[in-house]
């Protein structure tokens, strides 16, 4: 069961993005590759982040994106998880970060919006001050779907640093998470790979993390090092920087019997005492 992490530095061209998505997927699918992964933001990362606000869709499947993504995943006939595009919502001016996962016959069966959003100081340059919660709705549903591949978990980005949604994720038997993601250059560096495995290794579950990788025509820096992790948390598959296409095979013999063989989600204890100070 072939699987593929696309990995972009895309712009604020939406049609440029869109063809070099159709150029990576086209070269996934050449691998054999049956699921794809996009990652955050792969259709525009603008020039300020209300840009995305210009081009949001009804969640009704006839947007643009939306229809690109599913007539991409039926040209191909593979799964398609379409990293993010912004939702409207009917009760606000803001957007859901919606993840949308598509079948070979391009229909959409599952949506997940992004639930912990980027509201963080990381320097003094106004290029490193992020606040998602502007223009951003979070979603409170954690999504897990059957797939040929076993059961999907959805996540994107940010969610990574929460273990907990995964924890959540494992309650549904999850055996795939994918994490569409934008990760900066400088979080990257230290904390991306600690996380991707972590994820992999306390769920034992297979992780495809896509993200965004290189310099962006905003300014903005992306660490890229997309990766396909197995429930052991050793590194199947890794792109450094720049646009590519990463692959690997997902094993559900090896699966299952690393959960028959060390089935440390059964340990889990579920209660916690708080002792009283004296």
């Amino acid at each position: 069961m072939r699987v593929a992490a696309i990995q972009m530095a895309s712009g604020p061209n939406i049609n440029a993005n869109l063809n070099e998505v159709a150029r990576l997927v086209t070269q996934a699918v050449k691998t054999g590759a049956k699921l794809c992964v996009l990652p955050e933001g792969f259709s525009c990362m603008g020039m300020k982040v209300h840009d995305q606000l210009n081009f949001k869709e009804a969640a009704d499947g006839l947007g643009m994106l939306q229809q690109f993504l599913g007539q991409l995943a039926k040209n191909h006939g593979i799964w398609l998880v379409g990293g993010t595009i912004p939702l409207a919502i009917d009760h606000s001016e803001k957007v859901r970060a919606s993840c949308l996962l598509y079948n070979p016959a391009g229909q959409q069966v599952a949506r997940y919006d992004k639930i912990h959003l980027f509201d963080v100081d990381l320097g003094d340059s106004k290029q490193l001050h992020y606040r998602e919660s502007e223009m951003i709705e979070a979603g409170n549903q954690v999504v897990v779907v059957q797939t040929p591949f076993g059961r999907l978990g959805m996540a994107v980005c940010y969610d990574l640093r929460f273990p907990e949604l995964f924890r959540c994720m494992g309650e549904r038997q999850v055996d795939i998470i994918v994490v569409p993601s934008a990760f900066t250059a400088l979080t990257g560096k230290l904390h991306w790979e600690t996380l991707v495995r972590a994820r992999a290794i306390e769920n034992l579950a297979y992780v495809i993390a896509a993200n965004q990788g290189g310099f962006h025509v905003n300014g903005r820096e992306t660490y890229g090092h997309s990766m396909i992790v197995d429930p052991w948390g050793v590194v199947l598959a890794e792109q450094n920087h720049g646009a590519g296409v990463i692959h690997a095979d997902l094993e559900p013999a090896r699966l299952t019997h690393l959960r028959q063989t060390f089935p440390a989600i059964k340990h889990r204890q579920f209660f916690c005492q708080i002792g009283h100070a004296s």
